[in-house]
């Protein structure tokens, strides 16, 4: 009896021979006189970047020096986006300028804020808080869905797609805590200016949370530009206080600046994984070719092991193979570990099948192993129901993912599983 391993997306030569290795042992342990044997085939059908990774921009590192304000402004972006209250939230927390207040410092000087936050009776005082209350009641006479033409808001919601959720975006900054103490701590008309740009954000990034939006940098600029002249104000960038809390804050934690930062080392990291895979979809008959060629060679029995893009690899064969009515000799039993061919099936994406076609006859048994907290894993028998050739086996590596999609080699129970399947097959 033989015994092929086939590895899977992104594994290279050395890799290789430390997986092998674990595989060959604990497969010889239990199957005594057995031969195991590994189609390598990473450096041969493996994708690489042919042109040294010139396709990729950010490859070569950026020159340092202060951050490029599109760069800067996209961060803060992302930073509204995850929390489009965040830039109103300062507004609320922080005191009226002091001394030790800095257009665009690292900080705001806190001493200010702690002063204020046990004095919110002060705000309250009839005049004191004009300011800042106006803004937010011209922010709640706003309407809910400005009409499509004759108004240029309403022009651009619509346009956008933005309208869809503008309402609910007005609600939910309006009516928040943060905006009642932003409005309640705006007492002068600058603090009222800066506040009104800050909330035009907020509704404008909670409005571009809603999956009908489709609107250009260029747009979303307009859109706070009118907004904030509504409310009385004349910007679309933050005001001094928020920039100092959260300017440099939001180039730090966002991950556009990371992946502007890492797009290079990133792309080069995880060409041989997506590489393998999108390599594999368009020139997938050379390695299907190769597979064939070695499992031939040796007409007896072999059970055949493949690991993610090598279980695909080998559904594809067996299933081409049968469809002519050549089924592949020697193919006793396929044992997929860690394998998206199930998922591949259900979209259509299998060389061999149809969406929703069965197993063609001559297909072997089939033995697909995986582990819930493996995203790359996926169950074979809802996918052919009432196929007895298909079983579907779970390993638990109490791993997390990605880990766990490697950990299936030391676990006992896949080769005893392996080894009830070849009881199974009568293969000897």
């Amino acid at each position: 009896m033989r015994f092929l391993f086939v590895h899977g997306t992104g594994v290279r030569r050395e890799r290789h021979d430390r997986l092998f290795a674990l595989v060959r042992e604990r497969l010889t342990d239990r199957f005594h006189g057995a031969v195991v044997e590994s189609c390598y085939w990473g450096d041969r059908f493996g994708a690489t970047l042919g042109a040294g990774g010139r396709s990729v921009p950010g490859l070569r590192p950026a020159p340092q020096g202060a951050p490029d304000p599109v760069d800067a402004e996209t961060a803060e972006w992302a930073l509204l986006l995850a929390d489009p209250l965040c830039e109103v939230r300062v507004l609320a927390e922080v005191g009226r300028p002091g001394p030790g207040d800095r257009d665009g410092g690292d900080e705001v000087d806190a001493a200010h804020a702690d002063e204020d936050a046990g004095h919110d009776d002060d705000f309250a005082m009839p005049g004191v808080q004009a300011a800042g209350a106006r803004v937010l009641a011209l922010l709640e006479a706003l309407p809910p869905a400005p009409p499509r033409t004759g108004d240029e808001l309403g022009a651009l919601l619509h346009g956008t797609g933005l309208v869809a959720g503008f309402a609910a975006a007005l609600d939910s900054t309006a009516g928040s805590a943060e905006a009642a103490r932003a409005a309640a701590r705006a007492t002068d008309e600058p603090q009222a200016r800066e506040l009104a740009t800050a909330l035009a954000r907020a509704v404008t990034a909670a409005a571009l949370a809603t999956d009908e939006a489709d609107c250009t940098a260029t747009e979303r600029d307009r859109l706070v530009e009118l907004l904030t002249t509504r409310l009385g104000g004349d910007g679309r960038v933050p005001g001094a206080r928020v920039a100092a809390v959260l300017g440099r804050l939001a180039l730090r934690v966002t991950t556009q600046p990371l992946l502007d930062a890492r797009r290079g080392s990133l792309t080069v990291g995880a060409t041989p994984v997506l590489g393998d895979i999108l390599r594999y979809q368009s020139r997938g008959h050379e390695l299907r070719d190769f597979l064939h060629t070695r499992i031939t060679a040796d007409p007896g029995p072999t059970v055949l092991i493949g690991h993610s893009l090598g279980g695909i690899a080998l559904v594809d064969l067996l299933t081409l193979a049968a469809a002519r009515g050549e089924a592949v000799p020697g193919a006793e039993l396929l044992v997929t570990v860690g394998s998206q061919a199930p998922f591949l099936h259900e979209l259509g994406a299998l060389a061999a099948l149809e969406p929703g076609a069965k197993l063609p006859y001559g297909f072997p048994r089939w033995l697909n192993v995986y582990d819930r907290h493996d995203v790359l894993s996926y169950l074979a028998e809802p996918v052919f129901p009432g196929d007895a050739r298909v079983t579907d086996h779970e390993v638990r590596s109490r791993q997390p993912f990605p880990a766990c999609h490697s950990a299936y080699w030391k676990q006992d129970s896949l080769y005893e599983r392996i080894e009830q399947a070849v009881t199974e097959a009568e293969i000897g």
